[in-house]
């Protein structure tokens, strides 16, 4: 049990993490993001209108079964296509990337849905309840690394990020490209804060909910003869 209870530990941590990353693949984070204080212009004169225009259309083809079409069809108002080929090619890249991150959400949360199952029928409710009180206490931790990483350099996270899940530089873009037009590194300093934010507020809602009410039954039983005597 102790190798299921770790295992279920870590599951949760990476499950609040996906979830953390799913509430950011929404317009309502992009226009959240355009409208914070400090938020830089374009400086080739996309205004903010015209971002939260077409900001969301990329996040919805990441999120759907088109192809890359629907992007490659995308137009500025004076006639111009809105992205290039390097641009499009890195989009269908982050679309793979996307739905691999959703379909392991899913996959995880069954995972752990059934787990938790087997402890209400197999008597072991409180363990399970104890590895996910652990795994928000994983991700306290996580997250806790991930904002000092953050707050020394983020470029460091940002690039080492990229060369993780990207071949060659496939993700380095010029100043002029839409995609940095739409979405500058502040942008990405913000996802990355606010993926910290969330998930060690998921974490420790976890931990701190559950920590006292998820003591091993032969704890409990220790506890109550104690008390007895």
């Amino acid at each position: 049990m102790a190798i299921v209870g770790w295992i279920t530990s870590v599951l949760v941590a990476i499950a609040i993490l996906l979830t953390s990353v799913r509430l950011l693949l929404t317009p309502a984070f992009v226009f959240i993001e355009y409208n914070t204080p400090g938020f830089p212009e374009d400086p080739y004169g996309m205004t903010k209108e015209q971002r939260l225009r077409y900001a969301p259309l990329a996040l919805d083809y990441l999120l759907s079964d088109e192809d890359i079409s629907v992007l490659a069809d995308q137009r500025f108002d004076d006639g111009t296509l809105l992205y290039n080929e390097r641009e499009l090619s890195h989009m269908e890249d982050v679309k793979v990337l996307a739905q691999q991150f959703l379909t392991a959400w899913g996959v995880i949360i069954a995972i752990l849905l059934a787990i938790g199952v087997a402890g209400w029928r197999l008597a072991f409710l409180e363990d399970f309840k104890r590895w996910l009180s652990r795994g928000g206490k994983l991700t306290v931790g996580l997250i806790v690394l991930l904002l000092v990483i953050i707050g020394l350099s983020f470029n460091r996270l940002f690039t080492g990020f990229h060369t993780i899940f990207f071949e060659g530089d496939s993700w380095l873009f010029l100043y002029s490209d839409t995609l940095i037009r739409l979405f500058p590194l502040r942008f990405w300093r913000d996802v990355f804060i606010a993926l910290g934010v969330f998930s060690l507020f998921g974490g420790l809602a976890l931990w701190s909910g559950l920590k006292n009410k998820s003591q091993s039954p032969s704890l409990q039983a220790s506890k109550s003869a104690a008390r007895r005597t």
